[in-house]
């Protein structure tokens, strides 16, 4: 509806084209308790002629808000007196005031409340319990910068305020502000819900804007507080300028569309008035911005100046959250009524007598431009208003001042109220307002929960079309949606996918929150969605990548029946077969002179160590112990010995015979026949005291090795010692090297047998075997190690028998001619060689 006019920013039409009413008279009236009342009437001296359409339209639309929710407050306050049943026998009065939406003017009329009752001035006491200030009750006013102010005041004497509009999240500060109520949820309620729709469209990737007052700041910082809680990036943040009269206010909405251009967001998250939310959808559209999805609030949805705005329909698709109230049943008939009968002139008359009971001149406050507004004028917003919070608010003080007197249905005693009396009942007990009950909560708010509109354009008209709802949780009815894009489905607005188990997030690029997801390497486990680093499993346990748990390591060893161990034993017992026969052999030929020039009966003591040798390979099989670890190294040494020191005697006897001629007589006796076995017991023994200085300095032990197979936990037989290890199997190996010194020079007449030879041969193999074992077995961390061992023992003997038993085999199964005593001489039977001069 375009209006004729202004009066002052305020008024319709002017005097010359209206008779004026007395409408102005209506917004005061005395009573046994007064509330008073502060709303903005928008009162401004300033000429308004240099001003542009919309600030004018701003203007009109505060006016008219503000006169419906002054006239709601006087219909309830009307309602109440006229009950039987609320606060019977009680009349309540009312004093309003205009605020402008200035904190200045706002804090008159607040002043003005709290002087004594009867007086002009405020008592400064130690004390206020007996104090009784001119009001019983404040309500109003709407802005929540305005209301931070004036709580401040009214908390200081008590006296209970109930704003009808002001959300900011600090005025929930019950120890701040311990009298202010509010008939509107906070904006951590309407914030949560916004976040909750980012979260069910699966958008990440947004912007916010807010205008810069205390209700924009304060909505903003608690959004930017819980989107990072719960995975939504902020692209950018901005604040939108309040005064655009200010000759920075263009440049800085330019630079903040084209901030947003960069981002290449999809969704904007606005928090702003309607003078600001325009001039910001306004540049939006000229800079071409694009089609976007704008999520708004009821400061700026429902109104008018930003839904006239040309070309609006370009901006994309509009969600927002208003407050779920109810309609005031009788309140437009009540206005109607009113309007007429404040052209009556004996109405009026009675009007003006009630107002100069109470003092209307203090402050100037007569809205002169009230005068000047029909129904016609405000009737169209009537349906668009929230007259509800302002009702609410009226009734709540009622029913507390209800409770507080001790009132009954019928009557209420006479007696006199303090205001701070009313907040125990404000605090603690609910009422009922037209069947429906409501409740202050911990934070003095009442939350009846919001609607989600939609913006609806059918045929170029627009429709506020509610799809969802939120109490505490959000439902949506996406159907009913149509959004810009070709396929009217939902667009992407996306930093980050959303990582699948078993995946984390990687930062990239200069934004914390925007990041690629990565597989979890082997033996780290996905914890938690949030997770920016995937977790090491326990020491005990592995995962494959991917993984969102950890699985228990299997042990890893050397297994009997998996096919390696398998071939090994099979050599083994071959190696021990060959060692057996070959002892039954020697032991049938034990007289005849091949046995006797190898040893005789040594041999055979030889060749039952080396099946004992052979059969300790069963200790590195299967699951090893602490026991087996320490038997392992043992057995092979002691095993070994036993062969070395029977061939010891022998390479002694040769090497006295061949190299010492003129010694050999008197210490042959020392290393043939009985005295020979004397060399044995001595080496066998010193062997066993070595083994013993292995097991004190430092044997063997179990080594769980969690490092060496990603899977498996790796069973081996750890080497405590190094130097024990060196003293165990280093007497061995002087042993070998002694006899291969005194063998592997010596000469033998081409008819005789070399036995020298076998031993040389024998103890050569020997040292490669050992050579190859020593690095091997030193750096292996595997379960080869445990096979290294085996395949080392089996060399040893397989070698030893190959190179010094398996000749005398073959002579004594296939050369049997050669088994003579001719042939077969032994070296003591020698007549000593005479050195050479």
């Amino acid at each position: 509806m375009k209006l004729p006019g202004l009066w002052l920013c305020l008024g319709f039409g002017s005097a010359a084209s209206l008779s004026p009413s007395c409408l102005s008279a209506q917004f005061r009236r005395p009573g046994d308790f007064v509330l008073g009342g502060l709303f903005p009437f928008g009162k401004d001296t300033v000429n308004l002629t240099a001003r542009s359409e919309p600030t004018l339209l701003l203007c009109e639309r505060l006016f008219t808000d503000g006169l419906i929710w002054a006239l709601g407050m006087r219909f309830a306050i009307d309602q109440i007196n006229n009950s039987s049943s609320l606060l019977p026998g009680i009349t309540l009065g009312y004093d309003m005031y205009d605020t402008c939406f200035e904190a200045l003017v706002a804090l008159q009329p607040s002043l003005l409340f709290l002087t004594r009752n009867g007086t002009r001035g405020i008592g400064v006491l130690c004390n206020y319990t007996e104090y009784q200030p001119r009001v019983t009750a404040v309500i109003g006013p709407h802005k929540s910068d305005l209301c931070l102010l004036t709580a401040k005041l009214f908390s200081s004497f008590l006296i209970p305020q109930i704003s009808y509009g002001a959300s900011s999240e600090t005025l929930s500060n019950t120890e701040l502000f311990p009298s202010f109520y509010r008939t509107v949820p906070s904006d951590k309620n309407l914030v949560e819900a916004v976040v909750l729709l980012l979260q069910q469209f699966g958008w990440n990737w947004v912007a916010t804007l807010a205008s810069d007052d205390e209700y924009g700041r304060g909505a903003q910082a608690l959004f930017l507080s819980m989107a990072g809680t719960d995975n939504i990036c902020i692209a950018f943040d901005g604040l939108i300028p309040t005064d655009l009269a200010e000759p920075s206010a263009k440049k800085q909405l330019e630079d903040t569309v084209r901030l947003i251009n960069s981002t290449k967001v999809n969704v904007i998250v606005l928090f702003a008035f309607s003078l600001p939310a325009q001039a910001l959808l306004e540049h939006s559209i000229r800079m071409g911005l694009g089609k976007k999805v704008w999520i708004g609030t009821e400061a700026w949805m429902l109104s008018d100046i930003a839904a006239s705005i040309p070309d609006i329909q370009s901006i994309g698709t509009v969600l927002g959250f208003v407050m779920r109230t109810g309609t005031v049943p009788g309140f437009q008939e009540y206005v109607a009524e009113l309007f007429s009968s404040v052209e009556q002139e004996l109405f009026c008359q009675q009007s003006r007598e009630l107002s100069r009971l109470g003092n209307a001149e203090e402050l100037d406050t007569r809205c002169q431009q009230c005068d000047h507004v029909t129904l016609g004028d405000i009737w169209p917003m009537l349906r668009v208003t929230t007259v509800q919070p302002v009702h609410v608010a009226v009734y709540s003080v009622a029913h507390a001042l209800h409770r507080a007197l001790g009132c009954t249905s019928k009557s209420c005693p006479k007696t006199p109220i303090r205001s701070w009396q009313l907040l125990h009942f404000m605090n603690t007990l609910p009422f009922e307002v037209n069947g429906q009950s409501f409740r202050f909560d911990q934070s003095h708010s009442t939350n009846t929960g919001y609607k989600l509109i939609f913006w609806a354009w059918r045929d170029g008209t627009l429709t506020y079309l509610p799809v969802g709802n939120y109490d505490r949780s959000l439902y949506v009815r996406k159907s009913q949606i149509q959004f810009h894009t070709a396929d009217q489905k939902e667009p992407t607005s996306e930093c980050f996918r959303r990582c699948q188990p078993g995946q984390f997030r990687r930062i990239k690029g200069f934004n914390l929150c925007c990041y690629d997801c990565t597989d979890c390497s082997e033996n780290t486990f996905w914890s938690s969605t949030d997770s920016t680093s995937c977790s090491p499993c326990p020491q005990h346990q592995w995962a494959p990548a991917r993984s969102t748990r950890c699985h228990d390591r299997s042990e890893r060893f050397l297994f009997w029946d998996e096919p390696l161990a398998v071939a090994l034993v099979t050599l083994m017992a071959l190696s021990a077969a060959l060692s057996g026969a070959t002892a039954l052999l020697f032991l049938r030929h034990l007289q005849t002179p091949l046995v006797q020039a190898s040893g005789g009966g040594r041999s055979l003591f030889a060749l039952l160590w080396l099946v004992l040798l052979s059969l300790s390979c069963c200790l590195h099989v299967g699951r090893p112990s602490d026991g087996l670890c320490r038997l392992q190294q043992l057995s092979y040494a002691l095993c070994l010995n036993g062969c070395f020191s029977t061939l010891v005697p022998k390479a002694l006897e040769i090497t006295l015979v061949t190299e010492f001629p003129r010694c050999a007589p008197r210490l042959l006796r020392w290393v043939t026949r009985g005295r020979a076995w004397l060399l044995v017991a001595a080496s066998l023994l010193t062997q066993a005291l070595l083994c013993f200085c292995h097991l004190r300095l430092g044997p063997d032990y179990l080594v769980a090795d969690y490092q060496s197979l990603p899977r498996e936990v790796l069973l081996v037989c750890g080497t405590q010692s190094w130097a024990a290890f060196s003293l165990l199997h280093g007497y061995n190996s002087c042993l070998a090297f002694a006899c291969f010194l005194g063998t592997f020079m010596v000469q033998s007449p081409g008819h005789r047998y070399n036995v020298a030879r076998g031993i040389t041969f024998a103890t050569l193999i020997c040292f490669v075997v050992w050579i190859f074992f020593v690095v091997i077995f030193a750096t292996l961390r595997t379960v080869l190690r445990a096979v290294t061992q085996i395949c080392t023992i089996l060399a040893t003997s397989l070698g030893i028998l190959a190179s010094y038993f398996m000749p005398k085999c073959y002579i004594i199964v296939f050369r049997p001619d050669l088994n003579t005593g001719d042939y077969f001489q032994n070296p003591a039977e020698e007549e000593p060689r005479e050195d050479e001069v």
